[in-house]
């Protein structure tokens, strides 16, 4: 029989619900006093050890497994959010709930637009990523923001608080690209990666027309936490990848192709296809969106590792 302290631990970790707890209680008080009464006092000693060592493995349990941890998440408030520029309402609260800060999306904003977020987010986190820049856009945001990167290819801006690189920890993801053309898209999956926190090995132009050069760097894509497979044409390296590895593979199909590419609805759908396992999709040239996935899986490995 458990006692009440064991009852309310289980409750709390939510192995078991409030109706299954009353029955037990009812029947703890009801036949408390009879079952005690006709022990000796070595018996009682002895299911006070047997009730501390559930207690213990209840909270080892509930402490160590994944599935049972509940995450802390801060209060919704209006303090959270930063709307004083009018056109944007800034999510500050976004790294206490996804570990990650808000990302700025260029694309259709002004330089002014752009550099204004990015310091008021600066002002209030320790890295800040903005996709989709121009060479010009950039340049403005540069000149204004010490400290502030621009990666041309990947069309995007970076800024660390500490200005420190990744730490090299052994662990990393791979950004594979089939050929020169994807490119653009592979570095803004990697950039993406590497703000938020992952090294990134790089391994690019390795595409099926000439498949012995995929072969040559299987070791550095095997030894990733995560893979990035950017292809255009028919998209067919993620394919390949997939039934060569044993860690997520995140798909990128890109814009690269001939007439009936159809600007990458083919390379999406021969992905969406795919008869290997593991691989996951996300939409056409979204590097941001894969380098993102990938961190998320790579530094949540990372974590469990530590343990």
């Amino acid at each position: 029989m458990m006692n009440i302290d064991n009852i309310l631990k289980l409750v709390q970790s939510g192995d078991l619900d409030i109706a299954e707890a009353k029955r037990l209680l009812e029947e703890g008080l009801s036949g408390a006093h009879t079952a005690l009464a006709g022990r000796t006092p070595e018996q009682r000693a002895n299911d006070r050890r047997v009730n501390d060592a559930s207690a213990d493995a209840g909270e080892k349990s509930a402490e160590e497994t994944p599935i049972r941890r509940k995450a802390s998440f801060p209060p919704l408030s209006e303090d959270a959010v930063d709307d004083s520029l009018g056109y944007a309402q800034l999510d500050l609260s976004r790294p206490a709930r996804t570990g990650f800060p808000e990302v700025i999306y260029g694309e259709s904003k002004s330089a002014e637009q752009i550099a204004a977020i990015f310091e008021r987010l600066a002002a209030h986190t320790d890295r800040v990523l903005a996709t989709r820049v121009d060479a010009d856009k950039a340049a403005y945001v540069a000149g204004r923001i010490p400290g502030v990167k621009h990666h041309p290819e990947a069309r995007a801006l970076t800024w660390l608080r500490s200005g420190e690189a990744v730490p090299d920890d052994g662990s990393y993801i791979a950004v594979v690209c089939a050929g020169t053309s994807d490119v653009p898209v592979a570095e803004e999956a990697a950039v993406t990666a590497e703000c938020l926190g992952s090294r990134v090995e790089r391994v690019y132009d390795v595409g099926v027309a000439g498949i012995h050069r995929l072969f040559r760097r299987l070791p550095v894509i095997r030894g990733a936490s995560a893979v990035v497979v950017v292809a255009g044409m028919e998209g067919a390296l993620a394919s390949v990848l997939g039934g060569l590895v044993a860690v997520p593979v995140i798909a990128v199909p890109t814009s690269i192709g001939y007439g009936a590419s159809f600007q990458g609805v083919a390379a999406l759908l021969s992905m969406l296809n795919a008869c290997a396992p593991g691989i996951s999709v996300v939409n056409i040239d979204n590097g941001f969106g894969a380098g993102y996935n990938a961190a998320l899986i790579h530094q949540n490995g990372t974590k469990r590792d530590e343990k």
